[in-house]
C-alpha cells in the first residue's frame, strides 16, 4: 500500500512514511509523535502510558494503545537507556569462532543472558587483535558490561575502561583491576599436568605450539608446561607459534620437526593446532603418533574424540565458566563491585590414544 492510499484510509496523521525498495516498499517505524497525533494526546502521555505510569487516565491509556496498535508502534529503548543509564546490553567480544569451544560457549551465553533479561551484542575481531581496538565502539553502544575472550594489552586501554566505568569480564584470561575481572580455565596447572604425563610416558625431548602472541591462555599453558619440565630436570621445550587454527598447527609442526632435533612429545595450545600437527606428522613427516611423538591439546572439541584422532586433551568446564561470568555481570548490573581476584575453573585431563605409548619395550 502506498503512503497516499494509507493516509486516505487511516487519516494523514495515521500514516507512517513508506520507503521505496526493489521488492516493493518497507515501512518506516512509527514514532511516539505519530501515536500522539492519532490518539489526540500529548507525546508525554504516550511515554507515560508505555512506562506504566499511574498518571494516565484509563480513557487516555485506551486511546494510546489503540493508536499504537493501528500504527504497529513499538516503544524505542533508546530514551529509556538515556534516562536509566542501563541498556540491558552485554557485549561479547570474541576472536575465534572457528574454534568449536567458543561456538559452544557463545551459544550458552546468549541463551543464559536472554533468559536473565539481557540482550547480547556480538563483536568478532581477528584473534591477533586486542580488546583495546574496540573499546570506543562498545562505549558508544552504552553496553552495561563487556565479556571479552581477547586480552587488554595497553595501559591506555585499561585507563579508558576505568574512565568509562564499564565492567569487563575477561573470559579465559587471568587479569584483575578495579574495572576488569576474569573467569578462566586452569591453564597453568594444565601445562604442569601434561608435562608429568609426557615424562611418565617416556618422553625425553619436548615441544610446544602456541597460540597467537596476544593470547594469555596460551601463555599460561606454556608457562606451566615449562615450569614443570624444569622441576623434573628436563630441558626447555622447542617452541613454534601457531594461530589456534588447524592450518597453523600443520605448518608449525612441519617447521619444528624438519630440523635436526625432533621432540618426542608435543603440547599444543588448543585442539585445532594439535589435530593439524598430527596430520603433518603422519602424512608429511611419516612419523607415528604416539609411538614416535606424543601429542596433546586443549579444549576437548568434538573432533578430539573421533576414532581417527583420539586426542589427549583437557576439557574445560565451560558451563561453570559461563555460570561464573553471568553471576559477575548480573552483580555488576545491580551496582556491586567486581570480584577482587580472578575466578579459576579447573580443567580435566582426558587421556586418549595420542599419548598411549607402549613402554614395555
Amino acid at each position: 500500500m502506498t503512503a497516499e492510499k494509507k493516509a486516505a484510509t487511516l487519516g494523514a496523521a495515521d500514516a507512517s512514511p513508506d520507503q521505496d525498495w526493489p521488492g516493493g516498499t518497507f515501512k518506516k517505524y512509527a514514532s511516539s509523535v505519530d501515536v500522539a497525533r492519532v490518539a489526540g494526546v500529548s507525546q508525554s502521555q504516550v511515554s507515560r502510558t508505555f512506562s506504566g505510569s499511574s498518571k494516565v487516565s484509563e480513557s487516555t491509556r485506551k486511546k494510546v494503545l489503540e493508536a499504537a496498535e493501528r500504527l504497529d508502534y513499538r516503544p524505542s529503548l533508546i530514551p529509556r537507556i538515556m534516562l536509566t543509564h542501563k541498556s540491558n546490553l552485554v557485549a561479547i567480544v570474541v576472536g575465534g569462532l572457528y574454534n568449536p569451544f567458543y561456538s559452544t560457549v557463545l551459544e550458552e551465553f546468549m541463551i543464559r543472558f536472554q533468559a536473565a533479561g539481557h540482550q547480547v551484542l556480538l563483536l568478532h575481531i581477528p584473534n591477533d587483535h586486542a580488546l583495546d581496538d574496540v573499546i570506543p565502539k562498545l562505549a558508544s553502544y552504552r553496553v552495561d558490561a563487556i565479556v571479552s575472550a581477547l586480552a587488554i594489552l595497553s595501559p591506555a586501554g585499561a585507563a579508558t575502561l576505568a574512565k568509562l566505568k564499564i565492567p569487563v569480564i575477561a573470559f579465559n584470561t587471568a587479569v584483575n583491576n578495579e574495572w576488569v575481572t576474569s573467569v578462566s580455565s586452569e591453564n597453568f596447572e594444565a601445562g604442569r599436568q601434561i608435562a608429568d604425563l609426557f615424562i611418565a610416558r617416556g618422553a625425553r625431548s619436548f615441544g610446544f605450539i602456541s597460540g597467537p602472541s596476544t593470547s594469555p591462555a596460551s601463555a599460561r599453558r606454556r608457562e606451566g608446561y615449562e615450569e614443570r619440565l624444569r622441576e623434573r630436570g628436563a630441558g626447555p621445550p622447542t617452541v613454534a607459534r601457531g594461530d589456534y587454527r588447524y592450518e597453523g598447527g600443520f605448518a608449525a609442526a612441519l617447521s619444528m620437526f624438519s630440523g635436526p632435533s625432533r621432540p618426542d612429545a608435543l603440547f599444543c595450545a588448543n585442539d585445532l593446532l594439535a589435530i593439524g600437527a598430527i596430520d603433518a606428522l603422519r602424512e608429511r613427516l611419516v612419523l607415528r603418533v604416539p609411538d614416535d611423538v606424543l601429542v596433546a591439546g586443549f579444549d576437548d572439541i568434538p573432533a578430539a574424540s573421533w576414532a581417527s584422532v583420539g586426542l589427549t586433551t583437557f576439557t574445560p568446564d565451560a558451563a561453570a565458566m559461563v555460570d561464573e561470568t553471568i553471576s559477575i555481570v548480573l552483580s555488576a548490573a545491580n551496582g556491586k563491585p567486581l570480584a577482587t581476584k580472578p575466578v579459576v575453573v579447573s580443567a580435566k585431563l582426558i587421556e586418549r590414544g595420542t599419548t598411549n605409548r607402549d613402554l614395555r619395550s
